[in-house]
């Protein structure tokens, strides 16, 4: 499992021009999934992405989790971060699960980040052509990757 953060002052996904998910201040998550996923990878990635300390304190340091400064997350599935790259121009996406295992593991994801962080989350639609706007708040751009 793959999660690309980004720490947002806001962030919106719209499908056909609707706008289904917006939050202020938070972090905005893009997932991948590949088949060998599983619930440890889930559980990693929202108990992770819960606690991280990506937020500045009174003194300037990134010492504050999303909880301590009552952020929110919108949450997006992207296969594309599975794209594997070295052979070629085209990237191949061999390893980014198919939609039938992809689309539960989204939504157990976000079952367990909503526990983890006692908060409601945002999201997009699994699937849909979605167009995503943000301000990156930093910039800060972290990825993690559960099976490394």
């Amino acid at each position: 499992m793959r999660v690309l953060i980004q720490r947002v002052t806001e962030a919106s996904v719209s499908v056909d021009k609707k706008v289904i998910g917006q939050i202020s201040k938070g972090l905005l998550l893009f997932v991948g999934f590949e088949d060998s996923d599983n619930d440890t990878d889930l559980t990693t990635a929202a108990a992770k992405v819960s606690k991280l300390r990506i937020f500045n304190d009174n003194n300037g340091i990134m010492n504050l989790s999303i909880s301590d400064i009552k952020g929110q997350f919108l949450v997006i599935s992207q296969f594309t971060l599975h794209a594997q790259t070295k052979k070629g121009n085209r990237p191949s996406y061999i390893k980014a699960a198919h939609p039938s295992i992809a689309k539960p593991l989204y939504e157990q994801f976000l079952t367990k980040l909503e526990q983890y962080s006692d908060f409601a989350i945002q999201s997009g639609e699994f699937g849909a052509d979605m167009q995503v706007t943000l301000i990156n708040d930093g910039p800060v751009t972290i990825w993690i990757d559960t099976k490394l």
